[in-house]
């Protein structure tokens, strides 16, 4: 008989969000089941350490924090075995070119936002 292997799974989510899920159909994605169909059976998934930030509302996105908390609270109903770890985001105003720029108008004041410390977070975590 194969012996088991002890097997922590860590989840940057914000990089999960953005690389894998945005512009996808696939927002509530079960992150136990996924690592159960990726792993070999021999592995037995101790802890599920997500590593993530709260979101805050947008003008054009009022309801972003709400799906985001709904989502990890379903997190921690369905699956024990998960920890989530918040980082935070800065957001500073900075001028940026313009995609099309004008003869007069050529940069624009916009928000950057910035997701902070989950990465840290996670590195800190690693055995």
């Amino acid at each position: 008989m194969d012996k088991q292997i002890r097997t922590y799974i860590y989840i940057d989510g914000y990089n999960l969000y953005y690389r894998a899920v945005k512009s996808t159909p696939f927002k509530w994605l079960d992150l136990k089941k996924l690592f159960t169909l990726l792993l070999q059976p021999k592995h037995s998934m101790i802890s599920i350490k997500y590593f993530t930030a709260l979101v805050s509302a947008t003008p054009h996105d009022p309801q972003k924090p709400i799906r985001q908390e709904t989502y990890l609270r379903a997190l921690h109903k369905h699956i024990p075995e998960i920890e989530i770890y918040y980082g935070h985001f800065l957001s500073n105003p900075i001028r940026a070119p313009l995609m099309n720029p004008t003869k007069t108008l050529k940069f624009a004041e916009v928000i950057k936002t910035e997701e902070k410390g989950s990465d840290v977070n996670l590195a800190v975590h690693l055995p």
